[in-house]
């Protein structure tokens, strides 16, 4: 983070870093943001994929890493009905690396797509670094300014790829152990094949677990798991 003050807020999350990611099959995406933050890597990242594959962690684990390597930087995650006044970048061109969570939701929105595009250019003249995310390609995404859609474009576009159940499993296990939950593997695919299956649902569940077994002060069995669950 830095001192310069900023209209927006720093939303800074210390869980979120690259060591509590599991990264299974998309370990060259996190290889790329991590090479984009100590600058030896692209320069502008597009980063995309469903709810709950962990876009948000990972940009917060890019500005976690830059502080680390003392280079300034700063995050913000777009929220569709609670968008910020006009004037929210001032300052941010500044700053050696942003990352933009939730692009998709400034769409339509023309006055806020105007002040992003007059951002990204001076951002872009001052050759600094930038991660941007949304659900999907920019492709997609209802932009209405035809050169905002191109600087969506301008990077490397990198998609979080879906997980397999095992790939699932072992992230759920790895997130887990972070929040001093173990979860055996059974204890793992018996919740994705009777409970949840999509990581965002998955990752619900794993927040209401936590709570139960930090009150009832007992180990995750699926006896337990099958009580939790049903009350």
């Amino acid at each position: 983070m830095n001192s310069i003050q900023f209209p927006l807020q720093f939303e800074f999350q210390a869980n979120k870093g690259f060591e509590t990611f599991y990264s299974g099959c998309n370990k060259p995406i996190v290889t790329a943001l991590k090479n984009l933050v100590v600058g030896s890597g692209d320069a502008h990242i597009f980063l995309y994929g469903g709810i709950g594959y962990g876009k948000s962690h990972l940009l917060q684990s890019c500005c976690q890493l830059a502080s680390q390597h003392e280079i300034n930087s700063f995050y913000y995650s777009f929220k569709p009905n609670t968008l910020p006044t006009l004037g929210m970048f001032e300052g941010l061109e500044q700053v050696k690396l942003v990352c933009f969570d939730n692009i998709d939701a400034i769409a339509g929105h023309l006055d806020l797509e105007q002040e992003f595009l007059n951002f990204l250019n001076q951002h872009l003249a001052n050759n600094y670094r930038w991660v941007l995310s949304a659900r999907q390609n920019p492709e997609n995404i209802a932009i209405k300014l035809p050169d905002l859609k191109q600087y969506l474009n301008l990077g490397t576009l990198l998609k979080l790829a879906d997980f397999a159940n095992d790939d699932s499993v072992a992230a759920l296990i790895y997130k887990a152990s972070y929040m001093g939950i173990t979860i055996t593997p059974k204890v793992g695919n018996f919740l994705i094949n009777h409970y949840a299956s999509d990581l965002a649902s998955l990752w619900v569940l794993l927040g209401q677990l936590d709570k139960a077994t930090l009150s009832a002060q007992r180990k995750l069995t699926i006896p337990f798991l099958k009580q939790i669950l049903e009350e």
